[in-house]
């Protein structure tokens, strides 16, 4: 393809609200222009990746026996109704009227479209396993779209679901989809890892998030440094590396002290001189599930945590069995419900359930919120001061914290999850009447699991992963050109006639090329080629061809190799080997 030919206009600079080096590089590339707040149209060089980590999805898929659909991007109320997702999943469901009044949304997932599509043919032992798939646009109505294709609006997802007649041949399919995830990303030749996770809106019993290892990634892992333990913050077990003994043996006699202006527990540490993790903070939260929780009579509950630690609302819901993580109370609804503002808040005395964490269980004698603004209460235990509903791991864990399956600590990483796959049970099938008959006439539900990966997210995320100050660098699986031809002299027949003929040799060796056949500086060329990224660059000049000296740099690691004109080919199939 010749440039000339294309629609391609790069930029110096990139705009204002692009934040992340993947964001800037695609706009300023001319992969991707924004047409609306996360709306984006993809150029024909970001299509052409796209196209080409689809193949790789396909490639890898059609290998698990898994069949390619395409189901509607408009779903109706009624089949989202079946699940209560119509409500659950809240403002991010698009929700519109046509004209005739009915109510449809735009498929933020397709568990509903897809159970919909089986149920009326699946009805025997007979007619499973069965695992299809599509590649298909999704729409999320994110409150705030940002990061470009790292959380738009509008984005191309692969979306499979396996469905089998008990558990365990649910989770042979489960562990097919995850071995050809592995090989899909294996194919990227970019850092990945795999981690525990939440199944979130989806639900399910077992999740696992495959994770592209970026600085930018919004995501917070952590993976042992002995084991191949990995998961998401999220649900990561928080177990401290050296367990906390309390110095105290005895339990001591409460004492109420005033604490004028103490709200917080930095505030607290400094007045006290007693440590954050030896202080314990009160939190509280609304147990009215789901975003109407407000139009409710107000119910709640608290949760303890020592000072120096941060609530997990993931391990909070999961442990309530909520289905969206809890709410933190209003100031007023904490004063309604401890008679103190927050700051002065504790357990003592308290009429709601309380949760502790973990980490509390050790402590004697600690301090707490009186329950009485500008005072608290040392020398207070649970057991005999206050009754506790219930000890969990309700924490988040941190670098440093024991690996759950060794000795071996903790380690954190940023990552973009790409990859998300789900065994989900019975959950839409018993939601939606997926039945069939099992080998002795009986009625049984069938078991689900889901695999996503999104598509366009993929793709920018491998520039975020791979790329220098000059631009990016693409995986060769998923480069939309292989070689860039800077054509330096493109008037001159005889080297536009050579470029020709590598063109050609390249295409029937299955390479794609790019020839820069503009009429500008070798310079600007040269910065354009560093922005686009293709793996090896060849440029080709009058001066360098009469001198018998065709420059090709390998894009990666910078590297020149300069041969005769005769050599070109060869070279370039030699750097793209290596690749």
């Amino acid at each position: 393809m010749k440039w000339s030919k294309t629609h391609l206009f790069t930029l110096k600079e990139a705009p204002s609200d692009a934040e992340i080096p993947s964001h800037k590089l695609m706009i300023r590339g001319g992969f991707i222009k924004k047409l609306a707040p996360g709306l984006y149209t993809y150029g024909n060089m970001g299509l052409r990746a796209i196209r080409k980590f689809e193949s790789i999805i396909r490639d890898e898929l059609e290998k698990v026996d898994s069949v390619e659909i395409l189901m509607p991007m408009v779903h109706p109320k009624e089949l989202w109704m079946e699940t209560n997702r119509w409500n659950e999943m809240g403002a991010g469901l698009l929700k519109f009227k046509n004209r005739n009044n009915h109510e449809f949304c735009l498929g933020a997932t397709h568990e509903e479209a897809v159970v919909d599509y089986v149920r009326h043919e699946l009805k025997s032992w007979r007619d499973f396993p069965k695992n299809i798939y599509q590649i298909q646009t999704k729409y999320r109505d994110e409150i705030r779209p940002r990061f470009g294709l790292m959380r738009g609006r509008e984005f191309s997802m692969k979306d499979a679901y396996s469905f089998d007649v008990d558990q365990t041949s649910a989770l042979v399919a489960y562990d097919k989809m995850y071995k050809a995830y592995e090989n899909i990303f294996n194919r990227l030749g970019l850092q990945f890892r795999i981690v525990q996770a939440d199944a979130g809106n989806i639900g399910g019993s077992q999740t696992h998030e495959f994770q592209m290892l970026a600085d930018a990634g919004e995501d917070s892992l952590l993976v042992s440094d002995k084991t191949s333990f990995a998961a998401n913050i999220e649900v990561c077990p928080a177990i401290d590396s050296v367990p906390y003994q309390s110095k105290d043996t005895e339990l001591k006699a409460v004492e109420k002290f005033s604490t004028p202006g103490q709200k917080t527990i930095a505030d607290l540490e400094k007045f006290t001189s007693v440590p954050a993790n030896e202080l314990v903070k009160t939190l509280f939260f609304s147990a009215n599930d789901g975003l109407d929780a407000r139009d409710t009579a107000l119910k709640a509950f608290a949760i303890l945590l020592r000072g120096s630690d941060e609530v997990n609302p993931i391990k909070v819901k999961n442990l309530l069995k909520m289905t969206n993580p809890p709410q933190l109370l209003t100031d007023e609804e904490v004063k309604t419900i401890s008679g103190a503002n927050p700051g002065s808040c504790g357990p003592v005395g308290l009429k709601i359930p309380i949760y502790a964490d973990n980490g509390i269980k050790n402590l004697k004698n600690y301090i707490v919120g009186a329950n009485e603004n500008d005072y608290h209460i040392k020398n207070v235990n649970h057991d005999r001061d206050y009754k506790l509903t219930e000890f969990a791991d309700l924490r988040m864990a941190r670098e440093g914290d024991k690996c759950p399956e060794s000795d071996g600590r903790l380690k954190s990483y940023r990552g973009i999850e790409v990859g998300h796959v789900f065994y989900l049970g019975q959950k839409y099938a018993q939601k939606m009447n997926g039945n069939f008959l099992d080998k002795n006439g009986r009625a049984q539900f069938y078991e689900m699991g889901c695999y996503g990966i999104g598509v366009t997210r993929t793709v920018q995320a491998c520039i975020e992963q791979s790329h220098d100050q000059d631009g990016i660098i693409w995986p060769k699986a998923i480069a939309p050109f292989h070689v860039h031809i800077c054509l330096l002299d493109p008037k001159d027949a005889n080297l536009s006639a050579y470029v020709e003929k590598i063109d050609q040799s390249l295409s029937e060796k299955r390479y794609d090329v790019f020839v820069d056949d503009r009429d500008e500086r070798p310079g600007f060329k040269f910065k354009d080629a560093d922005l686009l990224g293709f793996p090896v660059r060849v440029v080709v000049g009058k001066k360098g061809f009469e001198a018998n000296e065709i420059e090709v740099v390998n894009r990666k690691t910078k590297e020149v190799h300069k041969v005769s004109p005769d050599q070109v080919v060869a070279t370039i199939e030699k750097v793209l080997a290596i690749l």
